[in-house]
C-alpha cells in the first residue's frame, strides 16, 4: 500500500460501498462521502481492517458548497488527493410523461452537478498528484427508453462531461474516464423490482428471474465486479487509458 488518498462518493451502499472497500487494498487513506452517516461508519470499519485510514463526510452533494467542503476536509486530514471516484446519485426510473420537473432537477443536481462541482474543487490537488477521476454513468446512456428517460439522459450527460474533463486532463496530467455499468444487483435494483413486480402481476422473485432473460444477459452483475474495474482505472497500470467510456453490462447493450 502506497501513500495515496482517494475520495469515494456514494460510499454508503451498493457500488460505492464495494469500491471503497476494494480501494482500501491500494490506497493508504479514503474519504468516504454520502448522506447516510451510519452506513458510512460501517464502511469505514471495513476499510480500517485493511490498515487504511478513513474519514467520513456525511454531506448532500446536491448542495452547491459540497464540492469545496469535501475537498477541504480531505486535504485537512490527508494532505493530498490522488483519485476521485464520482459514484453518488440515483435518478428515478419514471416514464418520460410522468416524471416531474422537480424530479428531473433533483436527479441532475446530485448525480451530474454534484460530480461536476467536486471534480472542479479537487482538480488542483489532482493536478498536483497527477491523479485520476472516474465518473459513474450507466449503460442506459447508449440506449435510452421512455421508461427511464431521465436516467439515460443524465447518464449521457455524465459521459460527455467526463470526456470534456479528460481533454483538459491531457494538459494537466489528470486521467479521466467514465464507467457504464449494466444491471447490477444492488439495494436500489431490488427496490425497483419490488415496485415493478406487482404492477405487472408478478412476484418479486418472478420479476427478478425474468429481467436477465429479457435483457439477453446470463445474470445480474455484482457490485464487487464493478469495484474491481474502478480499482483498475485508478491504478498505475491504467494510466494510458483516459477519455474512455467503459461498459460493464454482461452484453446487455448489443452494439458498440
Amino acid at each position: 500500500m502506497v501513500n495515496r488518498t482517494a475520495i469515494v462518493t456514494g460510499a454508503s451502499q451498493g457500488i460505492g460501498r464495494s469500491t471503497a472497500i476494494r480501494l482500501a487494498k491500494d490506497f493508504s487513506a479514503l474519504a468516504l462521502v454520502a448522506r447516510r452517516k451510519e452506513n458510512l461508519e460501517e464502511v469505514a470499519g471495513e476499510v480500517k481492517k485493511t490498515g487504511a485510514q478513513a474519514i467520513i463526510i456525511d454531506i448532500d452533494l446536491s448542495d452547491p458548497s459540497s464540492g469545496k467542503t469535501v475537498t477541504e476536509e480531505t486535504l485537512k486530514d490527508f494532505g493530498r488527493i490522488d483519485a476521485l471516484l464520482n459514484i453518488a446519485g440515483a435518478v428515478p426510473q419514471i416514464d418520460i410523461f410522468e416524471m416531474t420537473d422537480q424530479q428531473w432537477q433533483d436527479g441532475a443536481e446530485l448525480k451530474l452537478h454534484g460530480a461536476r462541482r467536486l471534480t472542479i474543487a479537487a482538480w488542483p490537488s489532482l493536478k498536483e498528484s497527477k491523479g485520476s477521476v472516474v465518473f459513474m454513468s450507466g449503460d442506459s446512456a447508449v440506449f435510452p427508453k421512455p421508461a427511464y428517460a431521465a436516467v439515460a439522459t443524465i447518464n449521457a450527460a455524465i459521459v460527455a462531461l467526463a470526456k470534456a474533463f479528460s481533454e483538459q486532463g491531457i494538459k494537466d496530467s489528470v486521467q479521466v474516464n467514465s464507467v457504464l455499468p449494466g444491471p447490477v444487483m444492488t439495494g436500489r435494483r431490488r427496490s425497483y423490482l419490488e415496485h415493478w413486480a406487482p404492477l405487472h402481476g408478478m412476484t418479486v422473485e418472478e420479476a427478478t428471474q425474468r429481467f436477465p432473460k429479457e435483457a439477453g444477459i446470463a445474470r445480474y452483475g455484482q457490485p464487487e465486479e464493478i469495484a474491481e474495474l474502478m480499482a483498475f482505472l485508478v491504478s498505475p497500470g491504467a494510466k494510458f487509458m483516459t477519455g474512455a467510456m467503459l461498459r460493464m453490462d454482461g452484453a446487455e447493450v448489443k452494439t458498440f
